[in-house]
């Protein structure tokens, strides 16, 4: 079993309901993320990958905490917090939305769920944004109530989930289209049930509402998947890169906007409503952003995952770094992301990243997703 004075001394850090069965099927390795330690692997990073790509697996993201906002205004609230417009978004829907501070930086990048005409989740990145809310509302004059409510996800993912959910569920969680959900019960559990992931592969989310029943939750699934070679895994850097998915924290933070890292689909410039970040936000998009973040293939011998930024230059000037960079098993190609100056950012352009310890590898500007552009996999 996993030694946790490795990680945590003390208990300050939560737990989640599944912890106790991360450790009995596994778990090599953790780190912490919003205050809650995150089961990180369970066997080689590569093999879980390739896993991950030919069969299912679950993996425990209770980290991901809710930000549950309830009352008269919540709507209104809500909408206030995000370029995107929820007046749009329909009960039993989710959206991924970005929540934006007063300079249009992005404070989280959350999965928002529409469990009701004023009751809303905010499913989240790494990073306080109960506190953030609280704040806004404490002088906005709205009638909210917000709070983080027992509620912890899992996901399956992989191209076999569906005939686990299948298994679990019964046909009418087929039927469920590409980031809705359902409420129901597996069992007598209480879970909401949405068609959502980090991976790029077919995948669902189990929300658990009552954590009193997270190890019963945990083995009615891996009971349910053992017929498809399920596996507990921890999250897939190098799927969610190669899908074009940014992590908070490495790839955007409060400094960026959606401008820059190429989330400006989620503003919605004809939203009617205010919202935090808005002015800011119009003045960006009309001088256009001065760095964009990129796509990128480094030359040379596989890379293991960056743990800082790498230095990235251009022709021998400008400052850029490397967000997040891994290698890819089936491309055979180190992938990535690189925060670069605007004039640099074009295709094809040609760039010199430089590894701490390894010395400087030749790299070039290319399209980003890496695979599966238009996300046919995840929506089939």
């Amino acid at each position: 079993m996993f030694d946790m004075n490795l990680v945590q001394r003390g208990a300050r850090l939560r737990r989640s309901p599944f912890f106790n069965a991360t450790q009995r099927h596994g778990a090599k390795g953790y780190t912490v993320y919003n205050h809650m330690l995150f089961p990180t692997c369970f066997a080689d990073f590569e093999e879980e990958y390739w896993h991950l790509l030919n069969h299912v697996t679950l993996w425990d993201v209770s980290v991901e905490r809710q930000v549950e906002i309830t009352g008269p205004d919540a709507l209104a609230f809500t909408n206030m917090l995000t370029p995107r417009d929820l007046s749009r978004c329909a009960i039993g829907q989710g959206r991924y939305v970005v929540i934006t501070a007063e300079d249009g930086g992005i404070i989280n990048d959350p999965v928002l769920l529409r469990l009701g005409e004023n009751h809303f989740w905010l499913a989240l990145a790494d990073s306080d944004v109960l506190l953030w809310a609280r704040g806004i509302a404490l002088k906005s004059g709205l009638r909210v109530k917000i709070t983080e409510p027992d509620v912890s996800p899992l996901q399956v993912q992989g191209p076999k989930a569906k005939d686990v959910m299948r298994a679990l569920f019964g046909d009418p969680v087929m039927q469920l289209r590409y980031y809705w959900f359902v409420e129901t019960k597996l069992n007598g559990i209480p879970v909401v049930v949405t068609r959502t992931g980090w991976t790029g592969e077919v995948g669902y989310e189990i929300y658990l509402r009552d954590g009193s029943r997270g190890d019963e939750l945990w083995e009615r699934i891996m009971e349910a998947g053992r017929p498809h070679q399920i596996r507990p895994t921890g999250p897939s850097d190098i799927r969610r890169i190669e899908a074009g998915i940014l992590n908070w924290g490495a790839d955007m933070t409060l400094e960026t906007n959606p401008y820059e890292v190429g989330l400006d689909y989620l503003v919605d410039e004809a939203k009617r409503t205010d919202y935090i970040g808005r002015e800011a936000l119009r003045q960006i998009r009309a001088r256009a952003p001065e760095r964009k973040l990129a796509g990128i293939e480094i030359e040379g011998d596989r890379i293991e995952m960056n743990a800082v930024p790498w230095a990235a230059v251009a022709g021998g000037s400008g400052a850029g770094r490397v967000t997040s960079a891994i290698y890819s098993p089936r491309l055979k190609k180190n992938i990535g992301y690189a925060m670069l100056p605007a004039s640099q950012s074009a295709l094809q352009t040609r760039l010199t990243v430089t590894i701490p310890g390894a010395g400087d590898r030749k790299a070039k500007v290319v399209p980003r997703p890496f695979i599966d552009p238009k996300k046919d996999i995840p929506k089939s």
